[in-house]
């Protein structure tokens, strides 16, 4: 259900298409066009106009639509396990929130909890369309997701130079060098596309992700005093970016 009558692709049908596929992952083609009521030439039509707009993809050999990204595919990592780095799929949801809310082993991952909430809340891993996109990387051990980098990057021609990231593994999982991966994957995608500045906020509390970024370029930008208030304290909030 939207919650705004605003079209954000100027056309009610071509809404009704995106709609349809973010909110289900990838999608039968002809299910997608029967379940919206559409007819064959409308359809295709609406369908053609997002795919070069690059919003949606078509796999035709599937038949299937999903939203679009740019995926160099799955890696392959080799250190004392072995793991592989996958962008994430809408059938990741649960999985995924379930190692978001296990990786918060205390109240100090804000941002962590926050993304599971509004996961949970809109039931969307990928977003793509003007206003938004929303991309999630996960890392997987015997294809069970382990870990994950997010990064939200705003359309708005004020903000399209931005992006925030978030990345976490799972606590029975640290100490494999997965963190590290997941971070370099995700600002790769920055730079591919055409990112100039990476945001990942914590509270000052956590110094290990403090550590953690700092160690691999990123840079303390800005503080703001008293920002989070955790178990009846106030903390710090520590802005630190990355030039990809």
């Amino acid at each position: 259900m939207r919650f705004s009558d605003e079209l954000e692709f100027g056309h009610r049908g071509r809404q009704d298409v995106y709609d349809y596929v973010e909110r289900h992952g990838s999608v039968d083609y002809e299910e997608a066009r029967r379940a919206l009521g559409m007819a064959p030439e409308e359809f295709g039509t609406h369908v053609t106009v997002l795919a070069r707009e690059g919003i949606l993809e078509r796999d035709r050999e599937a038949d299937e639509l999903r939203v679009a990204f740019e995926d160099e595919g799955a890696e392959t990592h080799e250190t004392d396990v072995r793991f592989v780095i996958r962008q994430a799929r809408e059938e990741d949801g649960e999985a995924l929130l379930s190692v978001i809310r296990d990786s918060l082993t205390d109240d100090r991952y804000v941002v962590g909890e926050s993304l599971a909430d509004v996961i949970d809340h809109e039931e969307v891993l990928l977003r793509h369309n003007q206003l938004q996109s929303r991309v999630v990387f996960v890392a997987t051990i015997g294809g069970q997701v382990v870990g994950w980098v997010h990064l939200d990057h705003p359309e708005q021609e004020a903000l399209a130079h931005t992006a925030t990231l978030t990345v976490g593994v799972h606590r029975d999982h640290r100490g494999h060098g997965i963190g590290e991966e997941l971070l370099e994957r995700g600002q790769r995608w920055a730079e591919a596309v055409g990112t100039e500045k990476l945001y990942n906020t914590v509270p000052a509390t956590n110094e290990a992700a403090i550590e953690f970024l700092s160690e691999r370029g990123w840079e303390t930008e800005a503080v703001r005093e008293g920002h989070y208030r955790i178990d009846g304290e106030y903390v710090d909030e520590v802005m630190m970016a990355y030039h990809p």
